[in-house]
C-alpha cells in the first residue's frame, strides 16, 4: 500500500514539531476563538463563549504554575505575555 508521507506534496502539509511553545499557542488560539476575537476555523464564524475562554485561560495559568522552574527564559516569557494578554481581553469581554 502506498500512502503519502507526512512531508510529501500530496498531503499539502509540513510535519509540525511538538513543543511547549506550540502547546501554549494552541491553547491561546482556542482562548482567542472563545473570546470572540478569532473565527472558528471550521465555521468561519465568531462564537464567543465566556466559560470556554475562562477554561482555556485557567489551563494556561495552571501550566505556568506547574512548569515555572522547568521552562526556558523564552518559554516563560511567551507564557507570561500570552496569559496576561488573554486575561486583559477576558476582562474586556462583554
Amino acid at each position: 500500500m502506498n500512502t503519502p508521507n507526512e512531508n510529501s506534496p500530496q498531503t499539502g502539509h509540513e510535519k509540525l514539531e511538538a513543543s511547549f511553545s506550540m502547546l501554549i499557542m494552541s491553547i491561546a488560539s482556542s482562548a482567542l476563538m472563545s473570546l470572540g476575537l478569532s473565527p472558528d476555523p471550521h465555521t468561519g464564524k465568531m462564537q464567543p463563549d465566556k466559560n470556554v475562554a475562562r477554561f482555556n485561560i485557567d489551563l494556561l495559568a495552571i501550566l505556568k504554575e506547574k512548569t515555572k522552574t522547568n521552562l526556558t527564559a523564552e518559554e516563560q516569557d511567551l507564557l507570561t505575555h500570552i496569559l496576561q494578554d488573554l486575561q486583559m481581553k477576558f476582562l474586556q469581554m462583554k
